[in-house]
C-alpha cells in the first residue's frame, strides 16, 4: 500500500472512531460517582439524574446553557439485562427523551413529537436480545448495550420549578428482573483511576496514536459498527485496525504504523476547522438543519457535531439559530442597542415554543439587574397593535413600557441563539429564517 492511501484511510480511521471513544469516556466519567445528584449531571449507571433549576449566572460548566428546559440523563448498561424506562402522563408539558447509541446517533425519543403526551414504558434491548417484555412495554432494541439518555422537559421559569421536578420524579428506569417490584435505588461506585475533572473532549484528544486506536479497536468489539460502516471497516483493515483486536502499532507495516501516528493531529485539525462549516447562513444567522443527530455515513459531520455539542437533538426536535453580528456585519456589543422586529405573520413557526438566550463572548450567561437570561413565547411579552413583535437587546434599560420585551445584554461583546422546539417544516426547509438584528441610533 501507498503512503497517500495509508494517510487517508488512517484519517478516515481516527475521524471514524472519534465519537465512539468520546462517548466512552464521558459514560465512564459521568457514571463515575456513588450517588446521583453528588456531581451536576453524573450519577450511578441505570438511574436518572436531574437538573432540578436553571443555571445561576455564576454557572460556568457547560456553555450555551439552556433556560427552557429542565434535564434528566442517564446512562443504560444492557449487557446484563433490558432497562425499562417510564414516563409518566406529561399533560400539556413538552418533553423529549432522545436516546443515543454509542456511535452518537439518536435511535429513538419518546416524547410530545413521537410518542405523545400519555405515559408509556419502554423496554430497552441490548443487540442480539430474544427475550420476552411484560405487557404494555414497547420494545425498543438499541444498536449498543450502552446508551445515553439526555431527558429534557419545558420549564417556564423558576416558578414552574415544583411542576417539572414532579414530573422528573415519576421518570424510572427498572432493570427486567426487578419489573413489578418495588423500585430499589441505584448504587454507583467510584474508579480512583477515571479521570473526574478534565473534559472529555480534552482527554481524548490528548490520548497517544497507540493508546486511542487500542481503546478504539476495544470498544468496536463491545458496541457493533452500523450496517453502513462496513466499507470504513475493511478500509481499516489494510492498516491492521479492527474490532477487538489487541492493537499494537509496533506490530503493523512501517507505511501503516507512520500513517496511523500522522492521522492523530491531522485528523483533530481537520474535525475541528469543519466548525466553519456545518451551518447555513440565513440572515446572518447560522443554522443547522439537517445531518445532526442521525448523520449516516458522514464521519466527519459526526465527528464535528460531537466536538462541539455532544448529544445533539434531531432537528425535528430542535433547531438552534446562532448570530454574532448585527445587521451591519459588525460584532454585538453592549455599547449599542438592537431591536429584533418579528412581523406578526411572520413570529418563530413551532410546534412547542421559542426563546431568544444571550451569552458573552465566552458563551455563557451574564448576571444582570432582571436576572433574565432568555426570553421568549411563554414570557409576558408586549405585541404591537398589529401583532408585530419587537425584542430589545441592550445593556442599558429601554425606554419605560420596554421592559417587558427586553432581554438584558453584557457591557461588553455577546452572542444570540434563537432555540425554535419541535420547529414546523419551514424551518427545517429553510423557507423560514430570523429576522436580521437591526442596531438601534443612540
Amino acid at each position: 500500500m501507498d503512503e497517500d492511501t495509508a494517510n487517508a484511510i488512517a484519517t478516515e480511521a481516527y475521524t471514524y472512531l472519534y465519537p465512539l471513544v468520546l462517548m466512552d469516556v464521558t459514560r465512564r466519567q459521568a457514571t463515575n460517582v456513588e450517588r446521583s445528584g453528588e456531581v451536576i449531571g453524573r450519577g450511578p449507571a441505570n438511574a436518572f439524574t436531574h437538573v432540578r433549576r436553571f443555571p445561576p449566572a455564576t454557572f460556568k460548566d457547560v456553555v450555551k446553557p439552556n433556560f427552557d428546559t429542565l434535564y434528566s440523563a442517564a446512562w443504560l448498561y444492557l449487557d446484563r439485562e433490558p432497562m425499562i424506562v417510564s414516563v409518566p402522563d406529561a399533560g400539556d408539558r413538552y418533553y423529549l427523551l432522545p436516546m443515543y447509541d454509542m456511535w452518537t446517533d439518536v435511535f429513538h425519543v419518546p416524547g410530545t413529537r413521537t410518542t405523545g403526551q400519555g405515559a408509556g414504558h419502554f423496554g430497552l434491548t441490548a443487540p442480539g436480545w430474544e427475550g420476552k417484555l411484560p405487557d404494555g412495554v414497547q420494545r425498543v432494541q438499541a444498536p449498543t448495550p450502552h446508551v445515553w439518555i439526555i431527558g429534557r422537559t419545558q420549564c417556564n421559569g423558576p416558578a414552574d420549578y415544583p411542576s417539572v421536578n414532579a414530573f422528573q420524579d415519576q421518570l424510572a428506569i427498572t432493570p427486567l428482573s426487578q419489573w413489578g417490584q418495588p423500585p430499589v435505588p441505584a448504587q454507583g461506585t467510584v474508579d480512583p483511576t477515571v479521570d473526574a475533572t478534565t473534559p472529555p473532549l480534552r482527554q481524548v484528544f490528548a490520548l497517544s496514536p497507540q493508546d486511542f486506536f487500542a481503546y478504539a479497536a476495544a470498544l468496536m468489539a463491545v458496541h457493533p459498527p452500523h450496517p453502513a460502516d462496513h466499507p470504513v471497516l475493511a478500509r481499516m483493515a489494510r492498516l491492521g485496525l479492527g474490532p477487538g483486536q489487541d492493537f499494537l502499532l509496533t506490530a503493523l507495516t512501517p507505511v501503516a504504523r507512520k500513517a496511523l501516528e500522522q492521522a492523530v493531529p491531522y485528523a483533530q485539525r481537520r474535525i475541528t476547522a469543519r466548525q466553519k462549516e456545518l451551518a447555513t447562513l440565513r440572515n446572518g444567522w447560522q443554522v443547522i438543519t439537517e445531518g445532526v443527530g442521525a448523520y449516516g455515513v458522514d464521519y466527519l459531520r459526526r465527528a464535528t457535531v460531537d466536538l462541539i455539542g455532544l448529544g445533539a437533538n434531531l432537528p425535528e426536535d430542535a433547531v438552534y439559530p446562532i448570530r454574532y453580528v448585527d445587521a451591519l456585519g459588525e460584532p454585538f456589543t453592549g455599547a449599542k442597542r438592537y431591536v429584533v422586529h418579528f412581523e406578526a405573520d411572520d413570529l418563530p413557526p413551532v410546534r412547542a415554543f421559542w426563546s431568544l438566550t444571550m451569552y458573552d463572548a465566552e458563551g455563557f450567561q451574564v448576571a444582570n439587574p432582571l436576572d433574565r437570561f432568555a426570553i421568549g413565547d411563554r414570557d409576558d411579552l408586549v405585541y404591537g397593535e398589529d401583532g408585530s413583535l419587537d425584542l430589545h437587546v441592550q445593556h442599558q434599560p429601554p425606554a419605560p413600557g420596554h421592559e417587558a420585551n427586553w432581554l438584558p445584554a453584557p457591557a461588553g461583546v455577546f452572542n444570540l441563539c434563537l432555540r425554535l422546539y419541535h420547529p414546523r417544516a419551514e424551518v427545517l426547509d429553510g423557507r423560514w429564517a430570523p429576522p436580521e438584528v437591526e442596531p438601534v441610533n443612540q
